[in-house]
């Protein structure tokens, strides 16, 4: 059957080329179209489409505002269109908090240019998102209520061998959080045995955004080890969204930077359109990203260069994403005596990347997303 797809644009040219573009695959259908987030929620709630396609900037009702009732009424997988600008990465992460699993470059002339390589994309991010759980991001409550920061306990004298603890940092303000429901997570598993871990390496590509939030937000300022943290997501976004990480974490975020230096309650985001590796002073090397691959920032390459310099000592976790980017580096730090987890099917927004590193038989344990940075800290404090 035919995956439905409602397409909301105040744009009249962009709406016939998107819903051109995808009439033209045999397993999508277009069944309706949108002009503002006013009518989108209308025609969601009226076609019941599979998958919906949604600018952000629209009159009468902008897209991130259509996506939280959307969300609320009918949850539908939205993928979201965004400008390559610092503000449209701004926009594009709000969009994903509201509940959108996905987001494209809203890229004129690449419609015009390369119709065929934008097509073949946008029908594959179509085809991919209709099949998400929509089931790990839902949202049972339009009131936004505050989520207290509880106070980090102290970090015992045991990690000294991490290097001295991280600065202090004032904890945010109360994050402000719909209220959610999820699938269940796994069955309960023993908490993760303690060890010296020198590295903390997490990969994730679709949902990860709203996943990395989750986890990371659950650290304490002190957590002693230090983070690397792969997304697959453009070059324009990675600086907004460490920026936003930032913000909302006790513990510190940034994009990485050619030479920056691993230290414990830093995370380093890779830099989209680049690959970052490791080496064994702890530094951090920033590379041109390679055409052949098809990620950049890939979740292997980091992962194989941490396997190379840490050995044993890394905790690795590949998250929620499309494909098995992961796997491979996944398998180096096994052979090297690494610990792997993976996120549970049933919170994944897409059961990809884990699911390779489960079916390849490398994941030490298998947790649902709400309990990664519980066992993060109980691993490694």
């Amino acid at each position: 059957m035919a995956v439905k797809v409602l397409v909301v644009d105040d744009s009249g040219f962009f709406r016939r080329r998107v819903s051109e573009i995808l009439s033209a695959d045999s397993n999508i259908q277009v069944v309706g179209t949108a002009t503002n987030g006013k009518e989108a929620i209308d025609q969601a709630l009226a076609l019941k489409p599979d998958v919906i396609t949604m600018d952000y900037e629209m009159p009468l009702m902008d897209g991130i505002t259509a996506v939280r009732h959307i969300m609320q009424r009918c949850p539908t997988p939205v993928l979201m269109f965004s400008s390559l600008t610092h503000e449209g990465a701004r926009v594009t992460l709000d969009a994903l908090d509201a509940g959108a699993v996905d987001f494209l470059p809203k890229n004129f002339e690449d419609i015009s240019r390369n119709p065929e390589k934008v097509k073949q994309l946008l029908c594959e991010k179509i085809l991919s998102i209709s099949r998400s759980n929509r089931r790990a991001n839902t949202y049972s409550a339009p009131t936004p209520v505050a989520v207290p920061v509880p106070t980090p306990a102290p970090v015992p004298a045991s990690v000294s061998s991490y290097g001295s603890s991280a600065p202090s940092r004032p904890a945010p303000a109360p994050i402000l959080a719909r209220t959610h429901t999820t699938a269940p997570s796994a069955p309960s598993l023993p908490a993760p045995k303690r060890k010296a871990y020198k590295l903390v390496a997490i990969g994730t590509s679709t949902g990860g955004p709203v996943a990395l939030q989750r986890v990371l937000t659950q650290l304490p300022a002190n957590f002693p080890a230090p983070l690397v943290l792969i997304q697959h997501m453009p070059a324009a976004f990675t600086k907004a969204f460490a920026e936003r990480l930032d913000k909302l974490c006790r513990i510190r975020v940034k994009e990485a930077e050619d030479g920056d230096i691993l230290r414990p309650g830093l995370a380093l985001l890779a830099p989209g359109g680049k690959q970052m590796m490791i080496d064994g002073r702890g530094a951090v090397k920033i590379l041109p990203g390679d055409e052949r691959l098809n990620y950049k920032p890939s979740v292997d390459i980091t992962f194989g260069s941490a396997a190379k310099s840490y050995g044993d000592k890394v905790l690795a976790v590949v998250l929620t994403g499309m494909g098995a980017d992961g796997r491979e580096g996944a398998r180096l730090l096994k052979q090297s005596g690494s610990a792997i987890w993976a996120q549970d099917e049933a919170s994944c927004v897409i059961y990809g990347m884990p699911m390779a590193i489960v079916k390849a038989d490398l994941a030490d344990a298998i947790y649902g997303l709400e309990d990664i940075g519980k066992h993060l800290v109980e691993a490694c404090i």
